[in-house]
């Protein structure tokens, strides 16, 4: 516990699933934690107040990723309530599952636009102060997908890959001003979406995972302070694989 003591951190995506994991894993190990969040404001708010009843520090921010000016008005309002970060976890993420042949431009647009694009704004609007920290932390939340692909998945796919590049690029950049830039790609993890797949579906899935069974939002979380703690300080570049032995 308190692995964490002293930092603050900004979580995107972090109103639900396993945003909502890394957000409560990193408070638990002591850090302050904002959040950015979409359409998720009474979950949002609710994950805030758990937060501060651990003693810590947190604000809830909406902004839409994809709209450069709500990228900018969150900047200002997390200076505003919260004070600069050292640590940035960008888990912010849509889909918008087609076959290739059928997928429209806005499919393809729209994924891009929050899972990548997004990812760039908001790095690009913190990453001085982050690096000022002298000992920042940059994580990215990829995806089994964009190392293996997926049916109906193209755009989603392209963008988790891209983040691994994004995540290698940055790290060489960074890596002489003390700061460290790693991925993690979860795989299957046990979530709403998931629970919600047909049976004979899930069971197909999980004959595919070594260890036969779905991850949980806390192992994808306790990935996430494990990359943030100083135990990873010689780590960067890094992508960490937690599928259960379905991607080696």
């Amino acid at each position: 516990m308190n692995r964490l003591q002293g930092r603050k951190a900004l979580v995107t995506g972090a109103g639900d699933g396993v945003g909502d994991g890394i957000a409560r894993g990193l408070a638990e190990e002591g850090a302050d934690v904002a959040i950015q969040y979409d359409n998720e404001a009474p979950h949002a708010l609710k994950l805030v107040q758990e937060i501060v009843d651990m003693g810590r520090r947190s604000v809830a921010i909406h902004a839409e990723l994809d709209d450069p000016k709500s990228v900018t008005s969150l900047t200002a309002e997390l200076h505003e309530k919260f004070g600069t970060i050292d640590t940035l976890v960008n888990c912010a993420e849509t889909s918008s599952d087609n076959l290739f042949t059928l997928m429209g431009d806005d499919q393809w647009k729209d994924v891009i636009q929050v899972n990548l694009t997004g990812v760039f704004r908001i790095t690009r609007a913190l990453v001085d102060e982050i690096v000022s920290s002298g000992h920042g932390r940059i994580i990215n939340i990829s995806s089994m997908a964009g190392q293996i692909g997926g049916v109906g998945q193209v755009n989603y796919a392209a963008s988790k890959s891209g983040i691994i590049g994004f995540t290698k690029a940055l790290a060489r950049e960074l890596v002489p001003h003390g700061t460290t830039v790693n991925a993690v790609a979860p795989g299957f993890v046990e979530s709403v979406s998931v629970q919600r797949m047909p049976e004979d579906a899930r069971r197909k899935i999980l004959s595919q995972i070594p260890m036969r069974r779905f991850g949980t939002s806390r192992e994808m979380a306790m990935g996430v302070v494990y990359l943030v703690s100083p135990d990873a300080d010689y780590i960067t570049g890094a992508v960490l694989n937690l599928n259960g032995g379905m991607y080696i």
